[in-house]
């Protein structure tokens, strides 16, 4: 029997050997990382490509581990925004492997130099990319950020510790069992990929606490879970936020662009961060967009949440209280407002936005370009679908998150953005006077 149909170790495991405590795997995270920060960028591409081959290998087993956990979640009342994230069908399946192979060929963000100079004393310095030795990773009902962010993570040299929470449990056991099988099997050492899941909110608290071992943190999930790593984390944190994700329809906006627009970031994929959740509109567009844009939404399903100025130019539109705006929605469901001007719907979106992504629908230039300049997000655009923040549309291969933060990284997070830097000095025996 396989190892992911029996639930057991992965081939790098000794038969019998007692398990390891959460400590004890980020300590062989730990001492794995100095092997993997050293591999050249051919052999972290092997390393890639075997784990590609692995999971095509074993579609079946890891949708029939996703069964379990997707069973499990009905059984608990998951909602259908998590459900969704948390399945993993044949094609999702086939898609890790493909962005798995996508990161494989992107280079190698290690041992770039990204500044030199020689001192008046003839010292000369050089400023490279390293990795950061181990990163950590709290998430929930994500299956695919397991093979995202192990992906990312060795092909910048670094080891992983992931704890994916209980709702994929099975999932995130067979996946993560092909990857260190795959590991071993081109000999690099499998214990630079390592899941903490085993011990529930233990494993988490551990990882939170592992200062000095793992080197960075990032949490991708709820609100309250990002929030919960972002204050009890003894390790630094990479903060990646949740989207209350705004579009606004200009006076000048036109009709076919701004339904179009939002529609398809608000239907294409509602459970994600990008998802658009709140639509603010122009009281000079209101007549014009308001009632075809809301029929539009109704019609692929979505409910529309509307202040009373949309109510007034739509039917069946619910009535939106105070909470709705602040509301990262998850589902089909939307919020909308009639707004006086561009400065009405800056002001909005610097209260209620979580600083992930915002759009503008607009023809008239100098509004998009004053909208770009003012809105405080990670990710601004003018005239185009929210759903474009990603790491693979902005062509960084898979990404570990969407920070909203702003020190060392914002936006999709890619493979720089997994490395730290170093100066390098190479002198000739100078001595400071």
């Amino acid at each position: 029997m396989s190892a992911i149909a029996s639930g057991a170790p992965s081939a790098a495991t000794s038969a019998g050997a007692a398990a390891p405590t959460a400590q004890q795997r980020m300590l062989r995270a730990k001492d794995a990382s100095r092997a993997v920060g050293l591999l050249t960028d051919a052999r972290k591409r092997e390393a890639l490509l075997a784990i590609a081959a692995r999971i095509d290998a074993h579609v079946g087993d890891v949708v029939a581990a996703n069964a379990v956990d997707l069973q499990r979640g009905r059984e608990h009342g998951l909602s259908a925004g998590l459900l969704d994230r948390l399945t993993l069908d044949a094609g999702r399946v086939a898609a890790l492997a493909a962005a798995v192979r996508d990161v494989a060929d992107l280079p190698d963000p290690v041992g770039r130099v990204l500044d030199e100079r020689t001192l008046p004393n003839g010292i000369r310095l050089q400023k490279v990319s390293v990795p950061f030795g181990v990163i950590g990773s709290i998430y929930e009902a994500r299956p695919n950020v397991t093979v995202d962010i192990a992906a990312l993570a060795l092909r910048a040299g670094n080891a992983v510790v992931l704890r994916g929470g209980s709702a994929a449990l099975e999932s995130n056991r067979a996946l993560v069992a092909l990857i260190r099988d795959a590991l071993a099997a081109v000999g690099i050492d499998p214990e630079a990929v390592q899941t903490v899941d085993d011990f529930g909110r233990d494993g988490a608290r551990a990882l939170m606490a592992a200062r000095g071992v793992v080197d960075v943190l990032v949490p991708r999930g709820s609100a309250q879970l990002i929030e919960t790593v972002v204050t009890e984390s003894a390790v630094p944190v990479i903060e990646t936020g949740a989207g209350v994700v705004h579009i606004f329809l200009d006076a000048s906006a036109p009709l076919d662009r701004a339904r179009d627009i939002v529609v398809n970031a608000k239907v294409q994929r509602p459970s994600v961060c990008n998802a658009v959740e709140t639509v603010l509109v122009h009281r000079d567009a209101a007549d014009r967009v308001v009632g075809p844009v809301v029929a539009a939404l109704q019609e692929a399903g979505v409910t529309v949440h509307g202040d009373e100025a949309v109510a007034r130019r739509a039917s069946d539109v619910v009535p939106a209280v105070d909470s709705d705006w602040a509301t990262e929605h998850m589902s089909l469901d939307l919020s909308m407002r009639v707004v006086a001007d561009l400065d009405d719907a800056l002001e909005h979106i610097r209260r209620y936005s979580t600083h992930h992504t915002e759009s503008i629908i607009t023809d008239d230039d100098e509004a998009a370009e004053r909208f770009l300049a003012e809105v405080d997000s990670a990710v601004v655009m003018a005239n185009a679908s929210t759903r474009f923040t990603d790491g693979g549309e902005f062509g960084f291969g898979a990404e570990v998150g969407i920070s909203t933060q702003k020190l060392h990284a914002r936006g999709p997070m890619g493979l720089p953005e997994l490395t730290s830097t170093k100066w390098l000095a190479r002198g000739t025996g100078q001595v400071r006077p």
